[in-house]
């Protein structure tokens, strides 16, 4: 048996997929909008990032005025991230979080690597991202073969990646969602944006996609999931991550029996004890 959390995602697949991307002129639209919803919820911040860690490297080069100082690093194939000694006051990462074997051991490492007080903002693809295309791809494997392969990344929701960010300790936790759903003229356009994001199928245990399961898939991807002239939509749910480093100056939560002020005052009512209650009669 092997120790730690399960295989899901073949890194040496995913390097293949990112580099080929790199090399690609293709816009990445929705590495465009994740980048801005990370600029708006950094704008707020009433704070100077003397040192930043840009995580996978597009930060740094598209949020320059964010620090004077960014360091770029990336998870290596074994998923540890070479921050080198670390103390960092901001660590931002744009899309390239979801395709993690182990997302808690990567957050854990990403609040170490900043200093106390140091924020943390990350995009990364959750929810109900690209749905369709994981039931049609489902539903032609039914038709066509009998059973289910692996075909397109899980995705965790909104929930789940906030408890994460509280499980790996950080401090004043927040996680919300943004929702774009695309409309695509044919499958092959969708799918050559999935390849200039570096974000086609790098799943273990994937195997070849037959004719056969393809034109049933796509037809049942038609059938249920098309509009009026026949585009096909997409849904990509982006999940914003953002939390800080405890540290002591934070707000803390207020420890129980500490309130000066009993509810039923600020309610209004008359307070009465467990012995007090009316009786019937």
């Amino acid at each position: 048996m092997t120790d730690g959390p399960p295989r899901i995602f073949d890194a040496r697949a995913q390097a293949l997929h990112r580099a080929r991307a790199a090399r690609r002129t293709a816009e990445r639209f929705l590495l465009v909008d994740a980048t801005e919803g990370v600029r708006d919820r950094l704008t707020p911040v009433n704070r100077t990032f003397a040192s930043a860690l840009s995580i996978g490297g597009y930060a740094a080069e598209h949020l320059q005025g964010a620090s004077a100082a960014w360091h770029c690093a990336a998870f290596g194939p074994d998923e540890r991230l070479g921050t080198g000694a670390g103390g960092f006051d901001l660590a931002v990462s744009i899309l390239s979080l979801h395709g993690m074997n182990d997302l808690p051991g990567a957050l854990v490492q990403i609040r170490r690597a900043l200093k106390p007080d140091g924020l943390f903002l990350a995009a990364l693809f959750g929810g109900a991202t690209l749905f369709e295309l994981r039931e049609a791809m489902a539903a032609g494997e039914i038709e066509t073969l009998g059973g289910i392969t692996p075909r397109v990344t899980p995705f965790a929701d909104v929930r789940e990646l906030g408890a994460l960010l509280q499980r790996a300790g950080f401090a004043l936790p927040v996680a919300d969602v943004e929702r774009t759903v695309v409309h695509y003229r044919d499958f092959n356009t969708l799918v050559g944006d999935l390849r200039a994001m570096g974000e086609t199928n790098a799943l273990v245990g994937r195997r070849s996609l037959s004719r056969a399961t393809l034109a049933a898939a796509l037809k049942h991807y038609a059938a249920k999931y098309a509009e009026p002239d026949g585009r096909l939509r997409a849904t990509f749910d982006i999940v914003y991550l953002t939390g800080w480093a405890p540290h002591e100056s934070q707000q803390q939560p207020l420890k129980p029996g500490s309130a000066k002020t009993r509810l039923a005052a600020a309610l209004g009512t008359v307070e009465h004890s467990a012995g007090d209650k009316a009786k019937p009669g």
